[in-house]
């Protein structure tokens, strides 16, 4: 870390860092110009720029959790010294062809260093998590898919994740997994169609909504004639994470 260098001693110090791929932070003031499939400018603020090692570039204002200004990573990162005596960071790429020109005319603080980080990200969201997803965004897992009832009762047989009807009209039952769906899976929405039969005068299908099937439950499910929808429990999180605000009940009926 250095405090208040000199835009020579920035200079140095960022070309180093990029050619040996370190994680860049930079703070002091700035203005930010973007030249690509559109144009914009940011005048003179106090910003902290982030260079991380795969060549992404963000440059974030003092509030907000969004980048004002960024690149994607494998872009080809330069720094130079203006004859203004500024600092010039410009970090490009080809495909789209695009530039982020970042000024600084003084710097609090540079730091440059190397991050280890191998560790595999899991994300924990339930099937409740998951079921509420699609009463939000029901296109999650087929287009037109209308949900009539969240957990419908059906005595014995248990509660159904989702009672729907598609787009002509039949009655749909979709069974959510947040991880592979087994078996038992299957034959957990077999008795809820099996119940059903006898109480609906329409059509009826059966869905499996899940990351991925198991082998063991392929041909129960063709035999069965159910159909699987592969659904992640990252696209779910998107979902709610956009829509968290919103009451649940205005998706159903």
């Amino acid at each position: 870390m250095t405090i208040k260098p000199t835009m020579d001693e920035a200079v140095n110090a960022l070309d180093g860092a990029l050619r040996a791929r370190k994680l860049v932070l930079l703070i002091g003031e700035c203005k930010v110009d973007y030249d690509g499939r559109a144009s914009s400018t940011l005048d003179w603020g106090e910003r902290l720029t982030i260079i991380k090692q795969d060549g992404s570039v963000l440059v974030h204002r003092p509030t907000g959790y969004e980048p004002i200004n960024w690149q994607p990573p494998k872009c080809l990162v330069r720094v130079t010294l203006l004859d203004t005596g500024s600092l010039m960071l410009i970090a490009s790429r080809s495909q789209p062809r695009e530039t982020v020109s970042i000024e600084y005319r003084s710097i609090d603080v540079t730091i440059t260093t190397d991050l280890k980080d191998t560790a595999q990200f899991f994300l924990h969201v339930t099937e409740e998590q998951m079921k509420q997803a699609i009463l939000i965004s029901p296109e999650l897992v087929e287009k037109g898919l209308k949900p009539l009832e969240a957990e419908k009762s059906l005595g014995e047989a248990g509660f159904t994740d989702i009672y729907a009807e598609d787009k002509s009209g039949r009655i749909v039952v979709v069974e959510i997994k947040r991880s592979a769906a087994s078996k038992d899976a299957v034959l957990q929405l077999q008795r809820y169609l099996d119940t059903l039969r006898g109480r609906v005068n329409k059509p009826l299908r059966g869905i499996i909504a899940a990351p991925e099937l198991r082998k063991s439950a392929q041909l129960t499910l063709e035999s069965s004639k159910f159909e699987f929808v592969q659904l992640s429990p990252e696209r779910c999180f998107a979902v709610l994470k956009t829509m968290k605000d919103m009451k649940l009940s205005q998706f159903i009926g």
